[in-house]
């Protein structure tokens, strides 16, 4: 499994939301900067912190011209607790098949656990930053929103 890096084309999925809608990457191509953020499980304490920074920030994102999008092996039901719970504004998908995150070579952490590894894509499809901590929750959300202003800006 290759990691996808900066410069990249992003691999374009197909998924159901939380709330039962169907998704695509290509959507929001020519319209939107994605940010696509892949994390362990939902409820857990580092998980529920990125959220939640991420659902604190939304608006900051939503005026660069992004969408946000979380992924996890967690169930869509799962996703939608954990969505309402936190009043998580963004989309959730499933990735219990783990194609997703096998197209993006998502590795796990310690070779046991979901990588926390955040992509940002251009409009125009292709990878512009990419953010690998396991530990360092809240900076996935500052190196995301720093990376859509400066792509909003341009």
């Amino acid at each position: 499994m290759d990691r996808i890096g900066v410069g990249a084309t992003a691999p374009d999925f197909t998924k159901t939301t939380q709330n039962g809608d169907t998704i695509t990457l290509s959507q929001f191509r020519g319209d939107k900067t994605v940010v696509l953020y892949f994390y362990p499980k939902d409820e857990t304490t580092g998980c529920t912190l990125e959220a939640c920074t991420f659902r604190d920030h939304y608006e900051d994102f939503v005026d660069a011209g992004a969408v946000v999008i979380g992924v996890s092996q967690d169930s869509d039901r799962s996703h939608k607790r954990f969505a309402e719970h936190h009043r998580l504004p963004f989309l959730l998908v499933s990735d219990r098949d783990k194609a997703l995150q096998n197209a993006y070579g998502v590795q796990k952490t310690m070779g046991l656990l979901p990588g926390r590894v955040t992509y940002v894509i251009d409009r125009e499809g292709t990878i512009r930053h990419v953010f690998n901590s396991l530990i360092n929750a809240k900076k996935h959300v500052r190196e995301a929103l720093n990376v859509v202003n400066r792509l909003a800006a341009t």
